[in-house]
């Protein structure tokens, strides 16, 4: 196994997937020396590569090489990380001289760990580069070094990062001098590195302010201290941040968390009456927070941590400890790390939430407020966008356009965010003026078309490229004007007695279907050109009646390219088979169903905006 990984927190979560991937794939290949695989051995080459990456990152942050490898006839599983870029060599004994930086205790650390599990390890040194590597025999060998490393690593892995029950405690500290039992002081020189490895993993991938400050409280307690508290503020008034739609003058109490849980709510009534102070811009570090001892009862040692990123406060952490009078340096220390990486967690969350919403504003914009309703006829629609970069490149329409007629639209524009939002939000309205100027099917789309070539694409470009950077997106080489695509189905509905005359014209759409009153099924229009691809392209348009019972589905290619495995929804003409089944059902039944067979497709969710709409000449 090969991989690059970036310099970054990321690192050690990518290289744990890599190699767990890696050696289920050897597994199932039936690779020479995967006999002598063991969950033991994974596991502890899991471990291993954590340790190595996690450390080459604090030492170096920059892009690393993983190779993995099992060794023929033995089966032992060799780890090696390459830095090309080592800034300093790291320590293992005491006698070797340090090159540590104020501040940085934990380099080296996890190395003692590697060497406990490995039969070996070793870092070489070649010019501009270093490898850390170490290996793992298939046969573990039963050292109670070994033993004990793994066990306390495994329990770090999973009991600690859900919040085991605290370690015992053993005799009272002496006067003014914090306590720290034996498993706790051997847990902060083997485990912090990797549990602050772990908690980022975990931290990184929450989009939702409150579920990382739940998760920040089970990280802490009971593992660094009693119990915590999480704050949370607004970066610029540093009033309440909403929470249910509603705001404050102050911070707001995200998150309570103690050992005892029925010690919860006592607890949070006696921290909502006091919200910490933020401490002047001199401060650095953790300030000491009142022990809230009308709750707790005991006295006790208690810290504020402020929570900024990106030179902004978000809110304050405190941690609180019964019975002690001070916290251990090495703790202060390690909860200012985990800190540090919750605000990150926090600015990400608010970042996504505030895109998230200019993408459902802009949603909104971009689509009817309602959608019209038509004499004699039954209309059902699905829309649902897949909200992956913005606001979706799928639209549709159905509005009157005077004179006894209606007007129907179901686009999509290539791409999706804030350059499908300004074609769509430039296609829109045009459509919709052009109808009601009377001009025919063929002649709107023929507009259309060059309005996407000319000068408007440009404006349309420059706008999401202002939008793309206001959302902090660097711009791009393919930030410059270029055309945008947008294949569209376009069509006239004039009832009369006895059903709906339809005119409609695709251009570069998946084409419509009719489904007939007695289960037949055909195609409702015949392909044409994309728009804003031909200059001067003209496009032509189909007449046909639909009887009372008839019904036309409109749809997008999120429908019919919706995938399984290397299968399509519309191969082998799918999608028609599956509107044959529909005969006899009413507009909304027969859109629920194509709904439903769609998603039942794939195992996945769908990965593509989905849009469909159902046009159905009522029965007599």
């Amino acid at each position: 196994m090969h991989a690059t990984l970036p310099g970054s927190s990321l690192a050690p979560c990518s290289a744990r997937t890599a190699l767990r991937t890696a050696l289920a794939e050897w597994r199932e290949d039936g690779r020479p020396g995967t006999e002598h695989l063991t969950d033991r051995l994974i596991g502890d080459g899991v471990v291993v590569l954590s340790e190595l990456v996690t450390n080459a990152v604090v030492h170096a942050g920059t892009d690393i090489e993983v190779d993995c490898r099992l060794e023929p006839g033995t089966g032992a599983l060799v780890v090696e990380v390459l830095d090309h870029h080592p800034s300093r060599a790291p320590r293992d004994t005491a006698g070797e001289p340090s090159y540590e930086t104020p501040g940085a205790p934990e380099y080296g650390r996890g190395l003692r760990l590697v060497a406990a599990l490995a039969e070996s390890w070793g870092i070489t040194f070649r010019t501009g580069a270093k490898t850390v590597w170490a290996r793992l025999p298939a046969q573990a060998e039963s050292t109670a070094d070994a033993r004990e490393a793994y066990a306390r690593e495994r329990e770090l892995r999973v009991a600690e990062i859900l919040a085991p029950d605290p370690p015992p405690r053993s005799a009272p500290p002496e006067r003014g001098r914090p306590h720290r039992p034996e498993h706790e002081r051997d847990w902060l020189d083997r485990g912090a590195l990797s549990f602050l490895a772990e908690a980022s993993d975990l931290l990184a991938g929450q989009l939702d302010e409150n579920l990382v400050a739940a998760l920040a409280g089970q990280l802490i307690v009971p593992r660094l201290a009693d119990w915590c508290a999480v704050w949370l503020e607004d970066e610029f008034t540093g009033r309440s941040r909403p929470a249910g739609g509603t705001g404050g003058d102050g911070p707001r109490l995200a998150r309570v968390w103690h050992g005892s849980e029925n010690r919860i709510e006592e607890l949070r009534r006696a921290l909502e009456k006091e919200p910490p102070h933020p401490p002047g811009p001199s401060r650095a570090g953790p300030a000491p927070f009142r022990w809230p001892s009308e709750a707790l009862g005991a006295h006790g040692a208690a810290l504020a941590y402020r929570l900024t990123a990106g030179g902004r406060p978000l809110g304050t952490l405190v941690i609180g400890r019964s019975g002690v009078p001070a916290f251990p340096d090495e703790i202060t220390g390690l909860v200012e790390d985990l800190g540090r990486r919750v605000a990150l967690a926090i600015g990400a969350a608010r970042r996504y939430a505030h895109q998230a919403t200019i993408s459902a504003v802009l949603q909104r914009g971009l689509l009817p407020g309602v959608v019209a309703e038509i004499p004699g006829v039954r209309s059902a629609l699905v829309y649902e966008p897949c909200d992956k970069g913005g606001p979706s490149g799928d639209f549709y329409d159905l509005f009157p356009a005077g004179d006894g007629r209606w007007c129907f639209a179901v686009g999509d524009v290539q791409g999706k965010g804030p350059e499908a939002a300004v074609v769509i939000g430039l296609a829109r309205p045009w459509l919709r003026l052009l109808a009601r100027e009377g001009y025919p099917v063929g002649d709107v789309l023929d507009r259309l078309n060059q309005l996407l070539l000319d000068d408007a694409t440009e404006a349309a470009d420059a706008a999401a490229r202002a939008l793309a950077s206001a959302s902090g997106r660097p711009p791009t080489p393919g930030d410059g004007p270029q055309t945008r695509f947008l294949s569209l189905l376009y069509g006239e509905l004039v009832p009369f007695d006895g059903g709906v005359r339809c005119t409609l014209a695709s251009a570069g759409h998946p084409l419509p279907l009719l489904l007939g009153a007695g289960g037949e099924v055909g195609t409702a229009a015949h392909p044409q050109t994309l728009l804003g691809v031909v200059e001067d392209a003209t496009y032509t348009s189909e007449t046909f009646e639909l009887r009372p019972g008839d019904s036309l589905l409109c749809v997008t290619d999120g429908v019919t390219e919706r995938r399984s495995g290397p299968r399509q929804f519309d191969d082998e003409d799918g999608l028609a088979e599956a509107l044959a089944g529909c005969a006899g059902l009413d507009a909304e039944l027969i859109a629920e169903r194509i709904r439903r067979l769609v998603h039942e497709f794939g195992t996945r969710p769908p990965e593509d905006d989905l849009a469909l709409l159902v046009l159905q000449a009522e029965r007599a």
